[in-house]
């Protein structure tokens, strides 16, 4: 065979298995293409049709109005108003963010800290997404950045809803206030609400306890997206359930008295409805402006609140604890007569010895009180009397007669960050020191010293179990949205009618009869009279020497130094309807005793406003007694 025809065969034939598998390769090709292709239009095609749908359409979270707090009466505590506020979207500031910081800052007052953070918060978003300049602008300044809107470029005036406290400081230990989401409270609540930006949330007091029932259900906007992720347009909306509304026992206008009464003093002071227990007024004060954590503390603003001596941020009603000195005096009359010293007499002569140590009566200076009974030991506040009480009965039976009328332990109050003060026993102190109780520790606890603490809360629910004889607990809340609340009825006191009628006939003489030790600021409108209880809470210890010497008028001390003033009252005298408690810090002063006056004025002013008398705007009706709700 011709050598041309030889390679030709082989050139066709290495041709051929070329186009064969070149074409092979081009069918698999074609293959997966096909398969793939079936896969993502047929097989997976709705998959992935609602990929692609997501990818163009967002749902974006939006938060709804928060519920509205109420008094007794239907009067707003705490509502949601308008925001006016100042967005910026970077990329429409052609001149520059700087640039148009500055401009805006030329037609309402800008920080150089509000710009930096603006600065930021620009810097960590996309450039065509809006960030907020300011916000809760005054409508004078809302209606200038409209008006300079032509020379603004990049700037958006925009309305929204942010939460407002009418009666400001004056309601904040009672309400608390919302504020931005931590982290921590981020990582430990799942509610998509919580990721939201500038989202806010209850921090202290009822917007804490009730925070998620005040919170309500995220809405919804479905928007259309570019690639890039920028709004197109709005499909539809939905708003979402507005937080559920709280009606609570307060009485705003004898909760604004209360704390202007106490004016600018460091002091506590609570009222309550003396047979159910409801909270008529809780105040602590000073107090502080709640909406300034809704916008924003400024770091003068917090400096100012965290060192102040007067402690602004404390709630002082609930988790102030303090000696409750003669006030406590009460409960251990109540345990004396119910154990076999109903006529106990004893020679005040103002002091006794015990061992080494001499314990002093406030009469010492005179000689003492002379002969006293329980109840005179009540109207002049006589310690030898008392201390003679607690050495009889024991710290142990004084401690059960002091948790029976609502001391050492919390009173379960909606509120959170309650401590529950201290009724201290034998078997606390070797628990708590290691070392045996003594004897002197037992004296000095009768008369509401030592261990012994107490909230401004547990003493007026002293005072109202003094007046009513049942284990009366305080109460703040009515009704969270439609669910009204629901408490047990006041059970009778483990003591007898006798104990109850001589203390409560000490107290009567304590305000309204010569020589009691309220007497010079009882309440003289008849009808009106109130039965109460003094008591002064040393803060240090007076050595024998400078009784010797002679005590520094309580004026003469500094602040710190002077003795606590407390009072607990409830009135009127014959028929008991308001209980109060009122404790002064570094405020005694044995001539004036002004928590004795602070006391008179409130009481007269519930009493002539008729708080009780009143018809409340929540409805207490038979759904509430059916579920075992207590008499209204």
């Amino acid at each position: 065979m011709p050598l041309f025809d030889k390679k030709d065969k082989s050139r066709y034939a290495t041709f051929s298995r070329r186009s064969l598998a070149v074409g092979g390769g081009m069918a698999l090709v074609f293959a997966v293409l096909g398969g793939r292709l079936y896969q993502l239009q047929i097989r997976d095609g709705d998959e992935y049709m609602t990929e692609a749908e997501d990818n163009r359409i967002n749902e974006r979270l939006l938060a709804p109005p928060r519920g509205r707090i109420f008094d007794r009466f239907g009067v707003e505590l705490a509502n949601n108003r308008r925001n006016y506020r100042v967005l910026l979207v970077a990329e429409q500031a052609t001149d520059g963010v700087e640039e148009a910081l500055d401009t805006i800052g030329e037609v309402i007052q800008l920080s150089d800290v509000q710009k930096k953070r603006v600065i930021t918060e620009l810097a960590q978003n996309k450039k065509f997404v809006p960030v907020p300049v300011a916000e809760n602008l005054t409508w004078e300044e809302f209606s200038r950045i409209n008006m300079h809107l032509p020379y603004l470029p990049g700037v958006q005036p925009d309305v929204g809803e942010t939460r407002d406290y009418p009666y400001g400081p004056e309601m904040v230990h009672v309400l608390g206030y919302v504020a931005s989401v931590s982290e921590q409270e981020l990582a430990h609540d799942d509610d998509p609400l919580m990721s939201l930006p500038g989202m806010r949330i209850g921090k202290r007091g009822i917007e804490k306890e009730f925070d998620k029932q005040l919170r309500g259900r995220a809405g919804a906007s479905r928007v259309e997206v570019n690639a890039y992720g920028r709004v197109i347009r709005e499909l539809g909306k939905d708003p979402g359930v507005p937080g559920q509304d709280v009606w609570i026992s307060l009485d705003g206008e004898l909760q604004r008295f209360v704390d202007q009464r106490l004016g600018g003093e460091s002091a506590a002071c609570v009222v309550m409805d003396a047979a159910n227990g409801d909270v008529l007024a809780l105040s602590s004060t000073p107090g502080f402006d709640p909406n300034w954590f809704n916008v924003g503390v400024t770091g003068p603003q917090w400096r100012e609140l965290a060192t102040s001596d007067y402690k602004p941020l404390l709630n002082k009603a609930i988790a102030g604890t303090y000696p409750p000195g003669s006030t406590f005096k009460t409960a251990m009359a109540l345990a004396a007569v119910d154990n076999g010293m109903d006529d106990l007499v004893v020679d005040c002569t103002g002091s006794i010895r015990l061992g080494d140590h001499t314990f002093y009566c406030d009469a010492w200076r005179i000689g003492g009180h002379g002969h006293v009974n329980l109840t005179r030991g009540i109207q002049v506040s006589c310690d030898i009397c008392f201390y003679e009480v607690a050495r009889r009965l024991g710290i142990d039976k004084m401690a059960e007669a002091a948790h029976a009328l609502g001391l050492g332990s919390p009173t379960g109050i909606e509120l959170p960050g309650e401590l529950g003060g201290l009724i201290p026993t034998r078997a606390w102190k070797m628990a708590r020191f290691g070392v045996p109780w003594q004897q002197g520790e037992t004296l000095v606890s009768g008369i509401g010293q030592g261990y012994v603490l107490a909230t401004p809360l547990q003493l007026c629910t002293l005072a109202a179990r003094l007046a009513t004889g049942k284990a009366v607990s305080p109460r703040l809340t009515h009704q969270v949205g439609a669910a009204l609340q629901s408490y047990p009825l006041a059970a009778p006191l483990p003591f007898s009618d006798k104990a109850f009628a001589m203390v409560r006939q000490g107290m009567g003489m304590a305000v309204n009869a010569p020589g009691g030790t309220a007497y010079g600021s009882r309440i003289l409108q008849p009808g009106f009279e109130m039965a109460g209880k003094t008591g002064t809470a040393q803060v240090r210890r007076i050595t024998r020497e400078e009784r010797q010497s002679g005590l520094t008028p309580q004026s003469e001390l500094p602040w710190a130094q002077r003795e606590h003033a407390l009072f607990i009252a409830f009135a009127p005298l014959d028929n008991p309807r308001y209980a109060v408690s009122i404790v002064l810090e570094h405020g005694g002063n044995a001539h004036t005793e002004p928590q004795v006056q602070f006391a008179r004025d409130i009481l007269t002013f519930a009493q002539k406003r008729d708080t009780l008398g009143k018809p409340t705007a929540y409805p207490i009706k038979e759904a509430a007694l059916s579920a075992g709700g207590a008499v209204r």
